[in-house]
């Protein structure tokens, strides 16, 4: 197929371009600053594409300013919920546009669109949470709306905590674990919902593939552990122990909005629709994946 991918810089977009590629599939990517003749260049803060999007088998946006970097302050929170609206809405309309639209868009979104819901278990029938994340996903998720008008099948990957030695909450935190120093966050209660990266693209491949997927799909491995089984079993799989717990008010000092929305909020997600059209997991469970990861 011809694969437009957005976002194809980012954690999930450099591991997702070569797993196209090597299944036989001609990827462009949508980017600002274009790096080749194959490049489509775009800015979404001006409403701009520059090119042609007509002969795309499948659309995948992954853009959005990242919500791990920076603390988040007012500017940052705002350029988190723009960056989506503006960027899903102005590619969702261009897809509708066409003469011949592709026939699935995947549209990214996030676990956030939960909140914090303690120890209730979460489908993507579940209705969406308090905080701003949760805000930000569900705005996410309707800006892509005139694709769907158009009768693109639009598929929204909830993803989970992705695990990667390369960002994210493992490899933030793994140069501290590695010395000793990790522990759970906050009371360590919070169910901590994680996905292996090579999940996460082998769930965009799904997507596409599947024509039976369509609205959200949550994205993350069955039976999610706490935070403080979580970090048990990072610390074994390290050899270091991992006793040094992150008090939730010094969290929420450290790093302002992103504690209550990223690591101390509970959400004990199901990937009901994930099961339900037979994905088989690379990494179901949480020790062979960091032991993959970690080359353990």
């Amino acid at each position: 197929m011809n694969v437009l991918v957005s976002g194809g810089t980012g954690l999930i977009g450099s591991a997702l371009i070569p797993e196209l590629e090597v299944g036989g599939h001609r990827v462009k990517r949508l980017t600002r600053k274009a790096r080749s003749g194959e490049d489509i260049r775009w800015d979404p803060d001006a409403g701009t594409i520059e090119g042609d999007l007509s002969g795309f088998d499948a659309v995948v946006h992954l853009g959005g300013e990242s919500i791990a970097e920076g603390r988040w302050t007012s500017e940052k929170k705002r350029r988190i919920l723009e960056s989506r609206q503006k960027g899903t809405r102005l590619l969702a309309e261009k897809v509708a546009g066409l003469p011949e639209p592709p026939s699935v868009m995947v549209s990214a979104s996030a676990i956030g669109y939960y909140g914090d819901r303690g120890n209730e278990l979460l489908t993507e029938e579940s209705d969406p949470g308090a905080l701003f994340l949760s805000r930000v996903c569900r705005e996410w998720e309707a800006a892509a709306e005139p694709a769907r008008e158009a009768g693109v099948r639009v598929v929204h990957p909830r993803f989970g905590i992705v695990l990667s030695t390369e960002g994210g909450a493992l490899g933030t935190t793994l140069p501290i674990f590695k010395l000793g120093g990790g522990g759970k966050i906050g009371s360590g209660r919070q169910y901590w919902s994680w996905v292996s990266l090579d999940d996460v693209v082998g769930a965009i491949v799904h997507a596409i593939n599947t024509d039976a997927l369509s609205g959200a799909m949550n994205v993350v491995a069955p039976d999610p552990p706490t935070n403080a089984e979580y970090t048990k079993v990072l610390g074994h799989v390290l050899g270091r122990t991992t006793f040094f717990a992150v008090p939730a008010p010094a969290a929420r000092v450290a790093l302002g909005g992103m504690a209550d929305n990223l690591l101390l909020a509970s959400a004990r997600v199901e990937p009901a629709k994930l099961e339900e059209t037979g994905y088989v997991y690379r990494y179901p469970e949480l020790e062979g994946a960091l032991r993959h990861l970690l080359e353990k």
